[in-house]
This record gives structure tokens, sequence and C-alpha cells, in this order.
């Protein structure tokens, strides 16, 4: 990355950083509360190196204060968004129409990034309701970009094909394991996957990438069938941004104009590159409920030279784990993602739910529900041998049918289908 690019990010994000900094000073109840028991002079706060003087933001922070981040009146918001819940209880996000156009800019620049243009036609296979803030960005990024748009919506394999039959969609933007559904129809159905109009996929909300950038188990089942390609991304309800690979899948890039990003150690302090840190951002020209050094739990790593799509921005591996989701098993530590990965290259497992509890002396113990390919001992000793070899520890394991999987990863209230429930005390 030349010195001439970093010094041209670095001025126009502490030019916005200063700006952020008088605006919750002086709007936010959060803040101004923060920075008065902290003693925190904002004026004294003039480069990115300085915002480690100033004090982190957590998730918890935000779900019990939630109305105290927010820095205008109720008439100006137009758009209450909610966070999925994953690590807790949902949060608010209130957008004014400033925001909305900024989540807009956000994108219509990620689906740049993704090779998308006018000429595309992309189908939607994701909710637009329940509060889903990437939901309506997408569709607002696309009607900038020009592209066509098929609000089809999540599930239904049959519809989709149909659809895509019809109307001749270019991309699609959907959850990965949801490809593999799609997969499974058109094999299922004689559909020549390859013959149809779809080149190309954005995948939200699940990884397809290793952290060396390679295709994860998922990554390779989908592109192993489906001659396509796959564009990883990142963001949060709380960030209000996202990072999005380009064609060199080598990570998703940061958008500098939009949000700064720190990747924290268990003291606060940044890491280097190529190592694991908590991503902790500060978010650029919100208006409605910006945030200051938020800890989002989410554990990746940066990189920070030049990509060979030729931009220099800064650029995040897939997410490896979540930091309070962290699992130590009989002395070795899992992440949930990396269940998910292992579950999926069995062959022998066609779906499954993770489970995390304490035990009687506090220790954690993790338990598998799987809907297996059949309930044969054969089948049994193979997957608990491949679970053997591949973690070196033996987790419960407890074999069900679809119906019940179904129960238990639809949740009423929620977006996502669960993979994960942590009932640890």
């Amino acid at each position: 990355m030349s010195s001439s690019t970093l010094d041209s990010f670095a001025i126009v994000q502490e030019q916005k950083l200063k700006q952020l900094l008088q605006y919750v000073n002086q709007h936010s109840p959060f803040y101004k509360e923060l920075f008065a028991k902290n003693a925190v002079d904002v004026s004294k706060i003039e480069t990115i190196a300085n915002l480690s003087a100033l004090p982190t933001t957590t998730k918890e922070d935000l779900q019990q204060r939630n109305g105290d981040f927010l820095c205008v009146d109720s008439d100006k918001i137009i758009e209450y968004a909610s966070t999925s819940g994953t690590l807790g209880s949902p949060v608010t996000i209130a957008l004014t129409e400033s925001d909305l156009r900024r989540l807009t800019l956000n994108e219509y620049n990620s689906f740049v990034c993704a090779d998308g243009s006018a000429s595309d036609i992309y189908q939607l296979m994701l909710t637009l309701d329940r509060q889903f803030m990437a939901g309506i960005a997408y569709y607002s990024g696309l009607r900038k970009l020009g592209a066509g748009i098929i609000r089809l919506g999540p599930g239904v394999p049959s519809l989709q094909w149909e659809t895509i039959g019809r109307l001749k969609p270019t991309g699609i933007v959907a959850v990965p394991s949801f490809i593999l559904k799609l997969i499974q129809f058109a094999r299922d159905n004689n559909i020549d996957i390859n013959r149809s109009s779809v080149k190309k996929a954005i995948c939200i909300g699940e990884n397809i990438r290793n952290a060396d950038f390679s295709y994860n188990i998922l990554g390779k089942k989908i592109t192993e069938v489906w001659d396509i390609q796959l564009y990883s991304t990142y963001a949060s309800t709380e960030m209000q941004t996202a990072f999005t690979e380009c064609s060199a899948g080598n990570g998703g890039h940061l958008q500098p104009d939009l949000l700064i990003v720190e990747l924290l150690d268990d003291h606060d302090q940044q890491v280097p590159p190529n190592t694991p840190g908590e991503v902790t951002i500060t978010t650029l020209g919100v208006e409605g409920m910006p945030l200051l050094r938020y800890k989002t739990g989410d554990i990746c790593m940066y990189f920070d030279d030049a990509c060979a799509c030729g931009r220099t921005s800064l650029r995040l591996s897939s997410v490896i784990g979540r930091k309070r989701q962290m699992i130590k098993f009989k002395g070795t530590t899992l992440y949930p993602p990396a269940l998910f990965d292992l579950l999926t290259e069995i062959e022998d497992v066609l779906d499954f739910v993770v489970e995390v509890y304490s035990n009687e002396i506090g220790m954690d113990e993790v338990l598998l529900h799987i809907v297996p390919f059949n309930t044969t001992k054969a089948c049994d000793n193979g997957i608990r041998a491949y679970l053997q070899a591949r973690l070196r520890v033996s987790p419960h394991v407890e074999y069900i049918t679809y119906e019940q999987l179904k129960k238990m990863q639809d949740q009423e209230t929620g977006r996502k289908i669960t993979k994960f429930f942590d009932k640890r005390i």
C-alpha cells in the first residue's frame, strides 16, 4: 500500500472522526456520560492513533442503554432496524434519511466491488421484513446501481428455480447453505445449474472461506458442482456498513470513508496484520445512532497489503469466531464456525445444530444434534470416528429427524436459521 494512499485515507478518516467526536459529545446521552466519567477531552483526539485513549463500547452497553445512543429527535427517524439477537437480546438501530442514503452508498460500493453493474439482474433470496437492515440495504444499493431486482425472499427452492428460468437473473444474494439446497433441488429435478443464467452469488450470513482465503467446505461444495463466482461479505446492523470481496477473493474490503476499524486483543490493543483480533468499529457519517470504538464480538484478521484488484484499502478475513461463543472443551478451544465446517464436510451428516452447555462442575460440554444419512451402526461409527479424528475430542451426539431439527432451528422472532445454542450458565 503506497504512503500517499494511506495518507489520503487517514486525512478523510481523521476529519470525519473529529466531526463524530464533537457530534456525539453534543447529542449522545451515552457518550456524553462516558466522556465525562473518563475525563475525555474530545478536542485532543486528532488522529486515528489517538483512538486508543478512548474507552470502548460493548454489546451490553447497546442492549442495556439502547435509547441513550440516539442523537436525534424521534421525528427525524424514518427507519427502525434491529439486530438479529445472535449474541443476546436484539437492539434497535434508528436511521434518519441521511443514514439511509449512507446505507445505500455502502451497498452500491459493495456491489461495484463484487463486479456488479447496471446490466445485472439480482435475485434476492432473503427477507426484506422483520426490521432486517441488510435486506433494505441490498435493495437500495441495487437501485442506485441501476441493476434489475427480483425480490423473491428466502426458501422455497422450487420457486427460486422457476423464477431463475423465467426472469434470467445473472446474480443471486443468498445464504451459502441455502445455495446447497438449490443445488440439491436442481440435482433431484434434472436442472442443469451450469446452463442457468446465474453466474455469481453474493454470499451473506455464513463463511465460505478459511482465514487464508481458501474455500472452506461450504465454499468447496458449491463451486465443485456450480461454475459460479462467489463473493463473501461481512457486515452487522450496528456498523451500517459492509466488507465485501472483489473477484480476487482475498478478504472483504473496508470502505474507509464510512468506517474506522480496529482489531483488538484482550487488552484493547491493536493487533498486527495476520493476527486474530476483535473487530471494533467506529462509524463515520452516521446521524441517528453513531458508534465509537464498538466491539462487535467477532474475531477476524486484517491484511493491509495491496489487493490484486488494485484497491489499497484494509481487508478483513472471514469471521474466525465470536468472542462470547468460544468453547473450551476438554482442553481444546473451539469456535462454532469451525464445527459447522467440519459437520458440513461429513457426507453422512445431512443437517445439524450445535449446543454447548455447562456440566456439573461448570466446564463446557458440546452436544451435536445431527440428522444422519441413515440410522445404521456403520453410519454412526463413521460420524463418531470422523469427529474424533478431526477434533481430537469426542462431543456428545444425538440423532434427530428433520422435523425435530426444524423445530429447533426455526426461531419465531428470528430472521436466521439457528445452528448454535449456547446454554452455558
